[in-house]
């Protein structure tokens, strides 16, 4: 079997992955009655001795004893942090895991990046190296972070090189949460430009999540709770109540919106958890869904997003949640992939589901998505048997899509209003390190991506030119 470790840089990536954990341990709490530590907890936990360390119970009924994720928690502010250690969760993770100092990074990825990433270089290296050395077959590092602020930006931009460099061979998926453009942050256009570069550069791949993608999710979700239809209750199982968690205290506004991004995690980590007909193997989906290197934003859709107190026909709820897993509404980023062109999709697909049901869909659905004339057949499917808890089953697209263009051009203009002011721009250069070259560079290399998005939009998946598919393979 092998391993995956996750590394949790900044505020929203520690939130995010607090939630992916707790909710991992009820799936497997739910599947090993026993709490028998089995291959499948071994892919993202390890178990440890008590007498050797300071392990405990899991927190989880008391049946799964002495885990300890495989995980990295890094940020510049304690806060988070504390609260995880201070929660139900406590006893999943060491001080060997863990990586804080108190004064943040003051939304700057300067700050982040260069500050903290050479203060911090040895340590988060060895912290990496520890996290590894505990696997017997590591396959992938997952980052979780965020764009807007400054430790996760930056930071957590830096981690994904210093991956790249320590374990060049092992598989680099990002997930990077996108501010909206009310963002509270100034700066965030700034340090999502910059962050943007270091994800072209040194990601295998990209799973793009907006947070106003996320706010209008849970606001959809909240109003068919409240509309009294019938056939439409949302069941207290649902993918987006969160139930807390693993940090304590009162329940937070934006907790149903990490329980997606969470869900998200959990279910493109499924096959590597649980058995399944078909499963896909996590370096798969760099291999079948990456045509050209710099092209690696995935943009993910997940569906049921929540558990209707319906009793509609199985069959017809289950093509549903094929059709919605391509409808603009289910979209972890605004974004309408049904009128762009797919470079290559996914479907990873969880719960009592059919190899036959799978096939049935996808020729249903063919004709009216857009694919690239050379790669007609780029679909990449995995089936695990095991669904989520509360659901029969579900569904993760990653589609390779240009509908990921629109963000990016709207992340530059948000970032070109403020650059052409200069605005807030001297408490990037007083960063040691730091020079105006880093702007205008990570300002071209988004550039550079927009316009290769636009090439092959203007091809309309007819065949690109040897000179334009080399330009584009770079």
């Amino acid at each position: 079997m092998t391993q995956s470790v996750v590394v949790q840089v900044g505020q929203c990536g520690n939130q995010v992955g607090c939630r992916f954990w707790d909710l991992a341990l009820r799936e497997h709490a739910y599947v090993n009655k026993k709490g028998v530590y089995d291959e499948a907890l071994s892919s993202f936990f390890r178990n440890v001795d008590s007498r050797k360390s300071d392990g405990g119970s899991c927190g989880v009924g008391g049946r799964i004893q002495y885990l300890k994720a495989r995980a990295v928690l890094v940020d510049m502010e304690e806060g988070v942090v504390n609260e995880i250690l201070q929660g139900p969760l406590r006893e999943v993770f060491d001080s060997t895991q863990l990586l804080t100092d108190v004064s943040g990074s003051g939304n700057n990825w300067a700050v982040g990046h260069m500050t903290y990433g050479s203060a911090y270089r040895e340590q988060i290296v060895d912290k990496l190296r520890k996290a590894a050395e505990h696997c017997d077959c590591l396959q992938c590092f997952f980052l979780i972070h965020s764009m807007g602020g400054g430790t996760g930006s930056g930071l957590g931009t830096r981690v994904l090189s210093l991956l790249e460099d320590e374990f060049p061979d092992v598989c680099r998926i990002v997930t990077s949460i996108y501010p909206s453009a009310e963002d509270d942050v100034i700066t965030s256009p700034y340090n999502s430009i910059l962050a943007m570069r270091e994800l072209t550069e040194h990601a295998d791949c990209v799973l793009p999540v907006e947070n106003q993608s996320l706010v209008e999710i849970v606001n959809k979700i909240k109003q068919m709770s409240y509309g009294g239809k019938p056939g439409s209750v949302i069941k207290s199982d649902s993918t987006v109540i969160s139930g807390q968690g693993g940090i304590s205290g009162a329940e937070k506004p934006f907790d149903a919106m990490n329980n997606i991004v969470a869900n998200l995690l959990l279910n493109i980590t499924s096959s590597a958890r649980f058995e399944g007909s078909l499963n896909m193997d996590l370096n798969e989906i760099a291999m079948n869904l990456v045509p050209f290197p710099r092209l690696h934003y995935l943009v993910p859709s997940l569906t049921p997003l929540y558990t209707l107190a319906d009793v509609n026909i199985p069959t017809r709820r289950l093509d549903q949640m094929f059709s919605d897993a391509f409808s603009k509404d289910h979209q972890l980023i605004r974004a309408d992939p049904k009128h762009s062109l797919y470079l290559a999709c996914a479907l990873m697909v969880r719960g009592n589901v059919q190899v036959s049901d799978l096939r049935r869909n996808i020729e249903r659905l063919k004709p009216s998505l857009p694919f690239v004339s050379w790669n007609q057949e780029g679909w990449k499917t995995g089936l695990c048997s095991v669904p989520p808890v509360g659901h029969s089953h579900s569904l993760l697209a990653l589609a390779n899509n240009t509908c990921v263009k629109p963000t990016f051009i709207e992340l530059r203009d948000r970032f070109t209003k403020l650059y052409r002011k200069k605005a807030h721009l001297h408490h990037y250069l007083q960063v040691e390190g730091m020079e105006q070259s880093f702007f205008s560079e990570a300002l071209s290399s988004l550039s550079s991506l927009i316009d290769e998005y636009q090439h092959l939009d203007a091809t309309k998946g007819r065949l690109i030119p040897d000179a334009a598919r080399l330009s584009i393979a770079r």
